[in-house]
């Protein structure tokens, strides 16, 4: 199912029978990946006066509760409301689903005693020049440990400010990455990446969206791609979302 997409004066073929999932998805299991000292997400059946909504147990239907938190259980999309004293969601940010995007891999560096970081150098040297829409990155190594892994406590790489301000000024919209956030785990509130890269609070980018949690397989190249950007519609500053790539085609 091949498709065109004329963008800034360019046509790039893509096949819509062969998407890249880059969601991780959620289960109610330990196993789930987690971040900020929560429990696992939990998918229960409804029960009422001894009614158990599950078909194994002789109801006619299977009808679940979910409870889970979209920051700290997956993939997910959030908006600078995240970080905003003004409710603002990020199904009102995000009105547009297909964007001209870049993949590149990343080692994160040794910063102080501690710290792994993503410095504007590195993303400067990885985009060769390209000016993306969307951005993606993957970080090494890259392993299946990432789409279970409980991030809690572990001090994970993160976005220097720098980095996040660069991304700003060359126009990147959505910014998606493999970590549980761009900003250090611990940093006494100073989110200095999401306050770069929304350009809060001195003039927000209300259409600019993080995506953190995602998984892109090794078997995925560097290069250009067209994003769709999936997302459940939340009125929330966050909502769990399914990324999903698209190879452009070479020899048209």
């Amino acid at each position: 199912m091949i498709t065109k997409i004329s963008h800034q004066n360019k046509t790039y073929p893509i096949d819509l029978s062969k998407p890249l999932d880059i969601s991780i998805p959620l289960v109610a299991s330990k196993k789930n990946p987690n971040a900020w000292y929560i429990d696992e997400p939990k998918i229960e059946p409804v029960e009422d006066d001894g009614w158990i909504a599950k078909v194994s147990e002789g109801a006619s239907i299977n009808f679940n509760n979910i409870q889970f938190n979209p920051h700290a259980h997956g993939t997910h999309t959030e908006c600078y409301g995240h970080i905003s004293e003004e409710f603002y969601s990020v199904n009102k940010a995000l009105k547009q689903f297909f964007f001209l995007a870049e993949v590149i891999t990343v080692a994160p560096e040794t910063f102080g005693k501690e710290d792994k970081i993503i410095s504007k150098k590195q993303i400067e040297r990885a985009l060769k020049g390209a000016t993306p829409q969307a951005i993606v990155i993957r970080t090494i190594p890259n392993t299946l440990e990432k789409r279970s892994k409980q991030y809690s406590h572990t001090n994970w790489p993160y976005l220097l400010e720098d980095a996040a301000l660069f991304l700003r000024e060359i126009g990147v919209e959505h910014l998606l990455i493999d970590l549980p956030s761009v900003d250090r785990e611990k940093d006494e509130g100073e989110l200095l990446a999401h306050r770069a890269f929304w350009n809060y609070p001195d003039n927000p980018r209300k259409n600019a969206t993080i995506t953190e949690f995602i998984f892109v397989k090794n078997d995925i190249k560097d290069g250009t791609y067209f994003l769709n950007l999936q997302m459940a519609s939340f009125v929330n500053d966050a909502s769990p979302s399914k990324p999903v790539l698209y190879e452009v085609l070479s020899g048209e």
